[in-house]
């Protein structure tokens, strides 16, 4: 499992601080719920969402 770290990126621009997302959130779940990243698609592990890559 991947932690905490891997999943977003913290930086400061102009005295904020700003969080971004790294990988894609789940349409269907939500914020908080991340697709997991295969070699020809993104897919959920909780609801079982599938995204194909397009090549």
């Amino acid at each position: 499992m991947a932690g905490i770290h891997k999943l977003y990126e913290v930086t400061e621009e102009k005295g904020k601080v700003k969080v971004h997302r790294k990988r894609k959130v789940c349409p269907r779940c939500g914020a908080g719920v991340f697709l997991a990243e295969h070699k020809d698609r993104y897919s959920c592990g909780k609801c079982g969402y599938t995204e194909f890559r397009k090549k």
